[in-house]
């Protein structure tokens, strides 16, 4: 599933080739459930003839703001997609929306999996109420996060995917963040001390801005992987220092990567440098 960075740059893509400004000429869904709370004809109809304003993200979702000061929210989910498609393509099997604009481009929402989901969000309304700071943000201070994970005793792994409690981590970045840290994943936060909050802290926000740097993880070649709107793959596999590395040498101390599973989720580590 694509992470803060991989949405980024996404999001930077679309600002870099022109969606800003664009006008929606027309909108057709091929697959019905990917818009969530409407029917594809009155989704149509509320995005047809409206001018996007602005391109941003917030967590792991694309926010496309209109002239209405509606929201058009889109989550990628594990496989989606989005690219411009070429003059003249036909719709692919697994293309599930199209956004025609005004100069005749056609956005296409690729999604292999069907998991991704297009919402509308109307002026005035906040879908982001629950969901925890944005950790890239100069006010995700070491308080803050010290604020976040206050009188809980989940342990960390779990703890940092939760959306409600700091936005924007999936996996990937969470293996590279407590490693950095020298944390165990199964460490429970109730036990952390200030020196250790103050590591995870700074490890958080590094390793993210490292994977925006690098415009994303792309891992092996399959078409379910990350690529940007223009087919490119990111950049940051080869700075990754543990997630997917087990059985190889740890880059801080030789000992060999383990992998195991925590709240049902693979997770890489040092057992050396992250005792629990």
């Amino acid at each position: 599933m694509p992470e803060l960075p991989e949405v980024e740059t996404i999001v930077r893509d679309l600002r870099a080739q022109g969606l800003e400004q664009a006008v929606i000429r027309a909108v057709e869904v091929r697959w019905p459930r990917t818009v969530a709370g409407l029917t594809p004809q009155r989704f149509a109809r509320a995005l047809t003839g409206r001018t996007v304003t602005r391109v941003a993200r917030r967590a792991k979702y694309i926010v496309v703001t209109l002239d209405t000061g509606g929201r058009l929210l889109i989550h990628l989910r594990m496989t989606g997609k989005l690219r411009f498609a070429a003059a003249g393509e036909q719709p692919g099997r697994h293309d599930h929306v199209l956004i025609t604009l005004g100069d005749g481009r056609r956005l296409v929402f690729h999604d292999t999996r069907k998991f991704g989901r297009f919402s509308l969000c109307a002026a005035g309304e906040d879908p982001f109420a629950a969901l925890g700071p944005e950790p890239l943000d100069a006010a995700f201070t070491a308080a803050a996060l010290r604020g976040r994970l206050a009188g809980k005793s989940r342990m960390l792994k779990p703890l940092l995917l939760d959306q409600t409690c700091v936005a924007g981590l999936g996996n990937i970045y969470v293996d590279e963040a407590l490693w950095q840290a020298r944390l165990h994943p199964q460490r429970r936060a109730d036990t952390l001390t200030a020196a250790e909050l103050r590591r995870l802290h700074s490890a958080i926000r590094e390793v993210l801005q490292r994977g925006v740097d690098n415009s994303g993880t792309t891992l092996g070649s399959g078409e379910a992987n990350f690529y940007s709107v223009a087919g490119h793959r990111g950049r940051n596999a080869d700075a990754l220092k543990v997630f997917r590395r087990d059985g190889l040498p740890c880059p801080r101390c030789g000992t060999l990567l383990a992998r195991s599973v925590v709240a049902q989720r693979g997770t890489h580590f040092c057992p050396a440098c992250q005792r629990i």
